[in-house]
């Protein structure tokens, strides 16, 4: 499925976010709420009185406590109750499907400004009961009599008294996302030491960006915290390759490990899509970049590679421009794993995958690997799953305005289930 922005440009300018923190660091005292709420408010702010149109947020993992995380969200942020709100899913391309969804929707008849976002805090997520121990418990609460609740006693097993406890884990194969990238890393023989180098690389970039000032109109204080806690200035390929393989740990021949994976993270992230009226409520400093085009798309999560499909939607989308890869003057990829990207760099360089599986019957040339994530990747600032969509996203765009006119870019990011979402910008 693709899509190109009709009714006039789309324009994405660049939004605010927490500060990214590893599971049960910095921002563990924070729910989704506590992460949300503030950039939500600081977004708002930046409208001085103006309003969007509507606003959606999304998170992954689930919550028993509501089913419209969007609208808590803007509720407990104090916003105009009028502005109408709806939450999203789509594993780690949460918020960027949100993206695409509000450029269908955003048409220049009234609807002008959406508000995207996303969060995730997985320390603090919910731990259920099983579904038969669920329904057993169920029951026995409606149980009108002694008598009933003591039959309801005798039908419970032993069996049945479990906890469901979220997992990083397709729900299919039962195997973890790191289970599945290792899978991949050994079909397309991805190296160890290759990987740690796009690990140490997506470091180096975060903390230069940290350096040079980049994030400083990106981030917003939160919960005591300034700046994103993951990345390390004191990050060598020698203490990377120092550090145990983390999900192939019996063969010998595991290549992923805590360092070259990105870790479970807390944050919030946010950014604005919108017509050329909507830009007109925006602060004029703020970057922008048109939306030109973007792929959602998904592939038999079985046999072809569970975190692939961007390698097929990338192709697919330069042929219908008629651009190869050096076309592209800044590529933002999500870094899930250092072994996935290298994945996706080697089949894109593969002029038999390209014809064969993602039905591209063109050579688009070699990868510039020197132009991918120069402020770092998810590897080293972190994925809380809901806001990563926007998080790459607001970096692509604060990173690509300052560039020519003209200039392009290519954001991509692989999701549970053999999904996945790109989208082609462009400097104007």
């Amino acid at each position: 499925m693709s899509g190109e922005a009709r009714r006039g440009d789309i324009w994405l300018a660049a939004g605010l976010r927490t500060p990214f923190a590893k599971v049960d660091g910095g921002l563990s005292k924070l729910d989704v709420f506590g992460l949300s709420v503030p950039v939500v408010q600081a977004m708002m702010a930046q409208l001085g009185g103006k309003k969007p149109d509507f606003v959606t947020w999304g998170s992954v993992a689930p919550d028993l406590g509501f089913s419209n995380l969007a609208r808590e969200i803007c509720v407990e942020a104090g916003i105009d109750l009028a502005i109408p709100s709806f939450t999203t899913i789509l594993a780690c391309s949460t918020s960027m499907v949100s993206v695409f969804s509000a450029a269908g929707m955003l048409d220049g008849r009234g609807r002008e400004l959406a508000l995207i976002g996303g969060t995730e805090s997985m320390s603090h997520v919910q731990v259920g009961l099983g579904h038969r121990l669920s329904n057993w418990l169920r029951h026995m609460i409606q149980a009108r009599s002694f008598g009933d609740r003591t039959k309801l006693l005798g039908d419970l097993k032993f069996g049945d008294i479990r906890l469901d406890i979220p997992s990083v884990q397709n729900r299919a194969t039962h195997k973890s996302m790191g289970e599945h990238t290792e899978e991949m890393a050994k079909t397309w023989g991805i190296p160890r030491d290759e990987q740690d180098a796009i690990a140490l690389a997506s470091h180096q970039g975060a903390v230069k960006g940290w350096s040079g000032g980049f994030f400083d109109d990106l981030v917003i204080p939160v919960g005591g915290v300034t700046r994103d806690l993951i990345p390390r200035a004191d990050t060598t390929l020698e203490k990377l390759a120092k550090l145990k393989p983390a999900f192939d740990r019996t063969s010998g021949k595991g290549t992923l490990t805590a360092g070259n994976s990105s870790p479970l993270t807390d944050g919030a992230a946010a950014i604005w899509v919108a017509t050329d009226e909507g830009l007109n409520r925006l602060p004029s400093n703020l970057p922008r970049v048109r939306l030109v085009d973007w792929e959602v798309g998904s592939i038999d999560l079985w046999h072809e590679g569970l975190l692939m499909w961007p390698a097929y939607g990338i192709p697919r989308l330069l042929a219908r421009h008629g651009l190869v890869l050096t076309d592209i003057d800044l590529w933002e990829i999500h870094e899930a794993f250092a072994a996935q990207v290298l994945c996706h760099i080697k089949a894109l360089e593969d002029r038999n995958f390209l014809r064969d599986k993602a039905g591209v019957d063109r050579d688009i040339g070699k990868f510039p690997r020197e132009r991918m994530n120069p402020n770092g990747g998810s590897t080293a600032i972190g994925h809380p799953f809901g806001a990563t969509g926007a998080r790459i996203l607001s970096q692509a765009v604060k990173e690509l305005a300052a560039r020519p006119k003209g200039s392009r870019a290519i954001v991509s990011i692989c999701a549970d289930g053999g999904q996945g979402t790109v989208a082609l910008l462009e400097a104007a």
